[in-house]
């Protein structure tokens, strides 16, 4: 028989090559910027009630340079690594931010100082250190929600057994049930016992996806091979094969058995 090279790799795109992060930057961006229209009414209103009255657009350019340089730099892919430079991303962002509006009001003919958001350093801080904690949590979840789509495993076709030097398949299709014996398993292929040495619960972690079904702490049956199910008064069972052999099952795995 050829022997076929069987790969223990998942399929599809890695979660951290970084593919597949533009929507997450886009909706980051757009709440941001959704989050700095907000504030921006709120100083209007704040100032307001203090008695003092100001242009729509200086609030709005305080709060839009801030979220201006949060996005403009390119982040590494891994963001945890930030963590440590949290101190840096702050004054860099204070620091530019304040230019910013000095920038802005200097086109306009106004004044406003470059050093004011550094003079309130610990303000600006406190809300650099929440929107970066935030950052890279929703950064993380999002990479969490790609990992079942991106790392899917195909379930294997056949079960390589070893015997010396020399190796062969055997095809799951052809595979009734599989025995714990031991420090192996025994392969049971129509009348024929294939022994194989591994335990059954690497057996069983290595089928998954594949049908087969765990009825017995020692005992794993493919479930296209059932043909009836009988239960006992003390809620375990016996399952029947479709060449007429019975299999005792434990009520302990009775629900992953009835289970679609």
């Amino acid at each position: 028989m050829t022997d076929r090279q069987t790969s223990g790799t998942n399929g599809g795109l890695s979660v951290t090559d970084g593919k597949g992060d533009g929507p997450f930057f886009a909706a980051t961006g757009a709440a941001l910027f959704l989050f700095a229209l907000v504030n921006t009414f709120s100083v209007l209103d704040d100032m307001k009630g203090a008695g003092r009255r100001l242009d729509f657009w200086e609030p709005f350019v305080w709060e839009t340079t801030s979220v201006v340089v949060i996005l403009a730099p390119p982040w590494p892919r891994a963001a945890a690594v930030h963590l440590a430079g949290l101190l840096i991303f702050a004054v860099v962002h204070i620091t530019a931010m304040g230019a910013a509006r000095w920038a802005v009001y200097a086109t306009v003919g106004a004044h406003y100082s470059p050093f004011w958001p550094l003079a309130n350093f610990i303000y600006e801080f406190r809300k650099d250190a929440l929107a970066y904690a935030g950052f890279l949590l929703l950064y993380v979840l999002w990479r969490q929600h790609l990992r079942p789509r991106t790392e899917t495993a195909a379930a294997p076709e056949a079960i390589e057994v070893r015997d010396g030097a020399r190796r062969f398949f055997v095809p799951l299709l052809e595979l009734a049930w599989i025995e714990a014996a031991g420090n192996y398993v025994e392969l049971h292929r129509g009348e024929n016992r294939i022994l194989h040495r591994a335990a059954l619960s690497d057996i069983e972690r290595q089928l998954e996806g594949a049908g087969f079904v765990r009825i017995h702490r020692s005992r794993l049956v493919r479930r296209a091979a059932i043909v009836q199910v009988e239960s006992k008064p003390s809620g375990d069972y016996v399952v029947r094969l479709a060449g007429g052999r019975e299999l005792a099952g434990s009520r302990r795995y009775r629900r992953p058995l009835l289970d679609p």
